[in-house]
């Protein structure tokens, strides 16, 4: 399910050079309008080529304005329907309307764990600078790096 910008909600994040999303998407595909000579609508963003969006939300999530939501597909929730999602601190409520009026509300974390709890070194043993240079010292198995460095000899 594609994204797609609420002119109504974007403020271009508040005229910056750049937005968020054009910062976040991996696919190159946000785009800010400086002009709104693409949109008609100056300073704010777009997915310009939402068939190519890999529908990972990264611009859904990290919106300030809650200004981008998802383009649903017909037969996953059916025409006059929506879907929008309102993040929060800590969550990203996703909220479905249904032609009949019906809504359905899921909750979901942005993070699993407390932002600055994981420490990646925990168990390892300390670095020890001193044995950088010594042949094998980088070897991870099957007897690669022996010899000289940038030589690769194997068992």
């Amino acid at each position: 399910m594609p994204t797609f910008v609420r002119t109504d909600k974007c403020d271009g994040c508040k005229s910056q050079d750049k937005t968020v999303c054009v910062y976040i998407c991996p696919h190159d595909l946000m785009k800010l309008d400086k002009e709104g000579s693409e949109t008609g609508h100056v300073m704010q963003a777009f997915n310009q080529e939402p068939e190519q969006c890999w529908e990972c939300y990264a611009c859904v999530k990290i919106c300030p304005q809650s200004a981008i939501e998802v383009r649903s597909y017909a037969d996953i929730v059916p025409l006059g329907a929506s879907v929008q999602p309102l993040r929060g601190n800590d969550s990203i409520m996703w909220t479905i309307k249904f032609r009949n009026g019906d809504l359905k509300r899921f909750k979901f974390p942005i993070r699993t764990t407390p932002e600055g709890s994981i420490d990646p070194y925990v168990d390892k043993p300390a670095a020890d600078l001193e044995k950088i240079d010594a042949n094998g010292f980088f070897v991870a198995s099957n007897g690669y790096r022996e010899g000289d460095p940038g030589e690769l000899i194997a068992k």
